[in-house]
């Protein structure tokens, strides 16, 4: 039976809370969902963790364009959502999803940053706030999509950073997304580990760069996302 909703989760060496984090979806396969785990070519364990608590785990190029789009090729369900490895869903995340796709044909929730800080708070809701303005969707958010519409777009393009941002323009082209209030939770350790102010500049910054025609590759050096050319 084809599942209504298969819960993409693109991974690269999260071993050491990967196993929490993919029992957490449990409750969703537990009501027909399907769970894909793809790993970028990890140097822990996380492709073995993966197969211990997922439906499938694949192996595919590094990047999350890549990895996302082998784990939506690998999934014939009605409707794909799109989960970052740091992220978590709220519990009734599935039926939202479903009943947010009778309406829309793609959409993502409110995030919500994963820290006490009330300058990570004002950074989450500037984020839905932006989004909700804009139409567009950024990993965090769980983007979510009919699967049909995913393919007729050709999926998320072949960029190594911004590939989130590049997928909901596209996706805007056949209607505005759903904008769940409902909020996943996503990790605040970039933050905490850069430092906040620096990482909220860093990724301003990338982003009007982005907008103003920008290379991804490069802007993905800066990021952290490739390595640095000699």
């Amino acid at each position: 039976m084809r599942p209504a909703l298969c819960i993409v989760v693109p991974v690269l060496n999260e071993a050491e809370h990967l196993a929490s984090r993919l029992s957490e979806l449990q409750r969703f396969r537990d009501r027909g969902a399907r769970v894909v785990v793809v790993d970028g070519g990890s140097a822990d364990a996380s492709l073995a963790i993966a197969r211990q608590h997922a439906d499938l785990a694949l192996l595919a190029p590094r990047g999350r364009a890549a990895q996302m789009n082998a784990g939506a090729a690998a999934c014939p369900a009605d409707v794909l959502l799109f989960l970052h490895a740091d992220t978590r869903l709220p519990e009734d995340a599935d039926a939202l999803v479903c009943r947010a796709t009778l309406s829309h044909a793609w959409g993502r929730f409110d995030v919500r940053i994963d820290s006490r800080r009330p300058l990570l708070r004002v950074v989450a809701g500037s984020m839905n706030l932006r989004s909700r303005w804009s139409g567009i969707a950024t990993g965090d958010q769980a983007l979510f999509v009919r699967h049909e519409l995913f393919s007729q777009v050709g999926g998320f393009p072949d960029l190594p950073l911004m590939e989130d941002i590049a997928l909901s323009r596209e996706l805007k082209r056949h209607g505005p997304p759903c904008c769940l209030r409902q909020r996943v939770s996503t990790s605040a350790r970039r933050w905490e580990r850069d430092g906040a102010w620096r990482t909220i500049l860093l990724m301003w910054r990338l982003r009007a760069a982005y907008f103003l025609g920008a290379d991804p590759a490069r802007l993905a050096r800066r990021y952290g996302q490739l390595p640095q050319q000699r």
